[in-house]
């Protein structure tokens, strides 16, 4: 077998498709959640601690020198604040994975609650018993 053809069939393999699948979803509900932190939850948050915006809070080690335009110095700064707004972000993303598979692991559980249907020849087998049971002499 070619290696053309044994890529072929690890790329069709059903568990491989699931899992593109999942990560083009996954990195779409991560943009999402993404947005409902940054635009919906911080503003809130942010109002009710008097207007801080936590992804602008920063510790600055050295300031930015541009006193010498042939050598601009950048600031040196540990960004704190977005640190704050990516452990909210990973929170709410965590809970809202933790939703949807308790969510699946319930429809899951009525589907194996429902009894299987007896195979055709055991049914046959207790309705012939139930007939004799019932027959009178």
């Amino acid at each position: 077998m070619s290696m053309l053809q044994e890529f072929k069939a690890f790329a069709m393999r059903g568990n491989v498709m699931d899992m593109a699948v999942g990560i083009v979803i996954g990195g779409a509900f991560g943009k999402i959640v993404s947005s409902l932190v940054s635009d919906v939850i911080m503003p809130p948050i942010g109002w009710l601690t008097g207007g801080i915006d936590f992804s602008k809070l920063k510790w600055v080690i050295k300031p930015a020198d541009d006193s010498d335009p042939a050598h601009k110095i950048a600031e040196v700064a540990i960004s704190y604040g977005t640190f704050i707004n990516t452990i909210i972000t990973f929170i709410i993303i965590a809970f809202a994975i933790f939703m949807v598979i308790k969510a699946m692991n319930r429809l899951q559980k009525k589907q194996e609650e429902a009894p299987a249907a007896p195979p055709a020849d055991v049914a046959l087998l207790t309705e012939i018993r139930d007939l004799l049971k019932n027959r009178q002499p």
